[in-house]
């Protein structure tokens, strides 16, 4: 895979043959008292959900839910790839989070909200807490917006408890919510509401910051403004308040249109709304992963299956009981969030931290000042923010008293070094550590050890999870052997019950990207005939263990969101005098990969620092910061094939101080000293530059 890949134009592919050389590292053991209290401690697990147990393995997944109407068959697959899970079962998301742990943990804490400012208390809210808002909102969206089951709503909602609040009000009534990342943009917001079809929008008027409170109310009237001009009118925005009573955005309210949630809930102060029982294959939410071809896929999860799939994997991996108090510190804006700060360990009725701001602030020993003040026990986090706390402050966990048992990394690979220190400093030496590898289309976790019974071995996932059956294949089909120190292309032969249902309103997209490539036969209704290409890169130790290399398409990962290198050049496009762009992934120390952009100019006279500015403010306006340039090279001309296709192979080399390899087949390949020589220039001086 690695050679061809190479001879082609995808860039992290050549970073993925770098990476199948790095050598097997040693193997921690998990301690006797994780062992001794651990969810999952039968060393016959994988036996239990080998493939002579599949699909029926999957039914102690579905047997942690509550169902108003039993399923009748565990899997459905008549329409391959379109897989259907628990069919013939009715359920509801709200009631299996909330309603039915309130006779035994009615005064426990559903969420422990952590906001920014240190002098503002953490503020509980019980499940019973929970109980009420949930219901107050459901009656709103109900009664004040005309929604109803199968409707769709976004929210561009940041790390507060009213998000969850909300997503489970949208749930109680069986209504889609599509949760867009709160640092996203307006205009990513707008384009996610006319994929959807919302007409509602809910988002919040400020949020703090790294010490700021911004401004968000901005990004609800940017949201309105680009779903109209493409065509889907939103009839009202809904907008909590950071601090209720008091109004904290600068931004005008729109008369008629907008209106404070704070204000409307007074009149459903105590009303219950009966939770609609939902069909197991009915939508739960909408996840809008960015695409390769610049229109972000709005995946699609179910209900039963995605709830049994978290529910299982937050028990087994994660090992959450009732009695933990657990931290995740992704965004809810994910699908990392979604599965394992809100539903799953509400239906397993544990306690969830959500902390609203940045990790490092007001300095680096904040994540164990909170940690030690809530007696947080399970840690979850991301590589990029394990690399920044070390980086920031090595010594610093030490200094604070908590004490983790379980600790997860998620959302890109996480090297050596790293680990290390997450175990040995974070976790001082005692925590287990599952590093798990899952995408927003999986809905939970398909690699990683299980914490009792498989040792951790930095720089490896893990073997696959139970349930899950993984193989290499290479550009020609055939499969990569464990062992053979090669790499590949990461697919799974099986469904799973947190697999995606398909792309919201593209159904061919769907199966042409997730099934086409590898699909042995297209009229077949036998699932071992349609394994899933995940597009991430692998290769598998001779122990089984999957070590995961990044992504072999235009995706960048940079700290763990996933970013569409179509979407930033699309944006780098509008400003006028930029004729050509092209984006290329970075290694970066704390984040992971971060995107450099090449601009080709169009005829004329143009300052080009002047230039870089105004593309770097237009990948903020269409994107968001998260998508902010590392550096913007002005170029005389783009590295191209005879036939004109940009040969971003050759930048990203470039921009990660490689080998370009062999550039005599480039139609211009005197052109490539050219950049080189932008780019040492540029970097010695240091203009322009994001």
């Amino acid at each position: 895979m690695a050679d061809k890949t190479q001879a082609g134009d995808r860039t992290e592919a050549n970073e993925a043959q770098i990476a199948v050389h790095w050598k097997e590292e040693q193997y921690f053991q998990p301690s006797k008292a994780f062992i001794d209290q651990a969810n999952m401690r039968d060393p016959n697990i994988r036996t239990r959900f080998g493939e002579d147990n599949f699909p029926d393995c999957f039914k102690d997944y579905a047997d942690m839910l509550t169902w108003s109407t039993p399923y009748d068959k565990v899997l459905d697959t008549n329409n391959p790839p379109f897989w259907k899970w628990f069919t013939g079962g009715k359920l509801n998301a709200s009631y299996n989070c909330i309603d039915r742990h309130l006779a035994q943990y009615r005064n426990k804490a559903a969420f422990i909200f952590v906001a920014e400012p240190e002098e503002d208390p953490p503020v509980v809210l019980t499940y019973q807490e929970l109980y009420i808002r949930v219901n107050e909102m459901a009656a709103l969206l109900r009664d004040f917006c005309g929604l109803k089951a199968g409707d769709r709503v976004t929210l561009h909602l940041p790390m507060t408890p009213d998000l969850p609040i909300t997503m489970l009000a949208c749930a109680r009534l069986g209504v889609i919510h599509s949760q867009v990342f709160g640092g996203f943009s307006g205009h990513s917001c707008g384009s996610r509401i006319e994929d959807s079809g919302s007409r509602i929008l809910i988002s919040t008027d400020a949020y703090w910051r790294s010490g700021k409170l911004i401004d968000h109310k901005v990004n609800a009237d940017i949201a309105v403004q680009t779903a109209e001009e493409m065509g889907q009118h939103v009839d009202k925005v809904l907008i909590w308040q950071r601090y209720p009573g008091k109004y904290s955005s600068p931004t005008p309210m729109v008369k008629g249109r907008d209106f404070f949630v704070n204000d409307v809930l007074k009149q459903y102060a105590g009303k219950y709304v009966e939770p609609v029982p939902m069909d197991s294959e009915a939508p739960l939410f909408l996840m809008y992963s960015s695409g390769t071809t610049g229109k972000p896929k709005g995946c699609q999860h179910r209900t039963g299956g995605y709830l049994a799939y978290v529910a299982g994997t937050s028990r087994y991996i994660e090992d959450i009981h009732p009695t933990d108090t657990y931290w995740c510190m992704a965004d809810i804006g994910w699908i990392t969030g979604h599965s394992y700060i809100v539903y799953g360990p509400l239906l397993l009725a544990a306690t969830s931290v959500i902390y609203e701001g940045t990790p490092t602030y007001p300095d680096v020993r904040r994540p164990w000042r909170i940690a030690e003040r809530l007696g947080v026990n399970i840690f979850h986090t991301s590589p990029t923010a394990v690399r920044a706390l070390r980086r920031l402050g090595p010594d610093e966990p030490s200094k604070c008293n908590y004490q983790f048992k379980h600790m997860t990394t998620v959302g890109e690979p996480i090297e050596p070094s790293a680990w290390r220190w997450y175990y040995d400093e974070v976790g001082k030496g005692q925590a287990v550590i599952v590093d798990t590898w899952w995408q927003t289309e999986n809905g939970g976790f398909l690699c990683s050890t299980v914490p009792a019974l498989d040792a951790m071995k930095p720089g490896s996932a893990g073997p696959a999870l139970p349930g899950i059956y993984p193989i290499i294949y290479d550009d020609d089909g055939e499969e990569v052997a464990k062992g053979s120190g090669r790499a590949g292309n990461m697919c799974i032969r099986n469904p799973w019950p947190g697999i995606m249902q398909t792309i919201w309103g593209n159904d061919q997209r769907f199966v042409d990207t997730y099934y086409k490539r590898y699909c042995k036969n297209p009229q077949s209704k036998d699932w071992r005939d349609w394994p899933y290409m995940s597009g991430d890169g692998a290769m598998q130790a001779e122990d089984g263990y999957f070590r995961i290399l990044g992504r072999i398409d235009d995706v960048i990962n940079v700290s763990g969101h996933r970013l569409g290198t179509k979407e930033i050049e699309s944006a780098c496009l509008t400003v006028p005098e930029v004729a050509e762009a092209a984006v290329v992934p970075v290694v970066d120390e704390i984040k992971g990969r971060v995107p450099d952009v090449y601009v080709a100019l169009s005829p004329g006279d143009y300052k080009a620092e002047e230039v870089a500015a105004r593309v770097i403010q237009a990948c903020d306006d269409a994107i968001g910061k998260i998508a902010r340039p590392r550096h913007v090279y002005v170029v005389p001309d783009m590295p191209k094939t005879r036939s004109g296709k940009i040969m971003r192979r050759v930048l990203g080399a470039i921009s990660n101080g490689a080998d370009v390899g062999d550039v005599t087949t480039l139609a211009n390949a005197s052109v490539v000293e050219d950049i080189r020589v932008v780019v040492r220039d540029q970097n010695a001086g240091g203009k322009p530059q994001g």
